[in-house]
């Protein structure tokens, strides 16, 4: 099969496009044939180990241990383990491949069952791949460590990113009047999807402009903490969601020191791959809750030019492969 693969850390020039061996699936593993994979900033971190951290946390400290990234997969199941008991050949499934190998820039992958969810029939193949990392991690930001409720004020800075308009929609399923902050460029498409306010960062400074939020998720933040908290309510949360290393270790120092003053909260989001949050967001695909915003759509042998369209910040929305 073909794939993208690495073996080594740098910028998207180390991606080949190559024959390696179609895997096999497990006892408890599918093996999916990958009709199209999304771009996270996630892949962009462990392709280039901006993040210090990433070498430190089991991903290999010299060389990288995984050799074909890709986390979001949407396609269809070719065989299954003989201990799988909820798919079978033929279904169209999405999942996020994170916690068990990587692998969807190929063009077949294995997964845990559990990884997976069915595709729902109104989604394309392009569609479901831009959802499971990014809708879940916007899921668990503002639900579980921002804790928002209906009828509260939520800020969604940095609106127009992969993670941003999932979390537009949602925090408007959630019941909370939302606010997004983006360019001006992506303000149209901020208030198509839901939202109810929307401040241009380039004219205006959210921060100074009168209106206080009980929740702020940042995605991918330029700014210090303290320039998002004085925008918090009293008792009002900051979650931060991505960003440079500067910001994870500003969040990770200085957030227990500024949530212990017991007026506003400071928290990094730690999102991780859940089966649970994966079946919701479902639900919310089906229910026309959250719909996909997709920017640009790469083949598979573009790999490097969709990292770089990433990678230099020139992303709106989703970036998506075509397997």
């Amino acid at each position: 099969m073909k794939a993208i693969i690495r073996t080594r850390y740098g910028s998207p020039d180390v991606l080949e496009l190559a024959e390696v061996e179609t895997p096999a699936p497990k006892d408890d593993e599918v093996l999916i044939r990958v009709h199209a994979a999304s771009v996270n900033a996630a892949d962009w971190h462990l392709l280039t180990a901006d993040i210090p951290l990433i070498r430190l946390m089991g991903e290999g400290f010299i060389r990288p241990r995984v050799r074909i990234l890709g986390a979001d997969v949407a396609g269809r199941v070719e065989k299954v383990g003989g201990g799988v008991k909820a798919l079978k050949p033929g279904d169209d499934v999405f999942g996020d491949l994170a916690g068990c190998g990587w692998g969807a820039f190929a063009e077949y992958a294995c997964a845990r069952e559990d990884v997976l969810a069915l595709k729902p029939a109104g989604v394309t193949f392009e569609e479901a791949a831009a959802v499971p990392l990014a809708a879940v991690t916007a899921l668990q930001g503002l639900r579980d460590t921002g804790r928002i409720r209906p009828g509260q004020r939520a800020a969604i800075y940095g609106a127009s990113g992969g993670v941003g308009t999932f979390a537009v929609q949602i925090a408007k399923s959630l019941g909370a009047e939302v606010t997004a902050v983006c360019s001006s460029k992506n303000l149209e498409t901020a208030r198509r999807i839901g939202a109810d306010h929307v401040i241009d960062y380039t004219r205006e400074d959210f921060a100074t402009g009168g209106r206080r939020y009980h929740l702020i998720l940042a995605c991918n933040g330029s700014h210090p903490i303290r320039y998002y908290t004085r925008a918090l309510e009293p008792g009002g949360i900051y979650v931060m969601s991505g960003g440079s290393a500067s910001q994870i270790f500003q969040a990770i120092i200085l957030g227990p020191v500024v949530s212990r003053k017991g007026v506003r909260e400071v928290r990094a989001l730690s999102a991780s791959s859940n089966p649970k949050d994966l079946a919701t967001v479902k639900e919310l695909l089906e229910a026309g809750a959250i719909k996909p915003v997709i920017d640009r759509r790469f083949p598979l042998s573009q790999a490097a030019e969709a990292f770089l369209y990433l990678g230099e910040g020139h992303a709106r929305w989703k970036v998506v492969m075509t397997i």
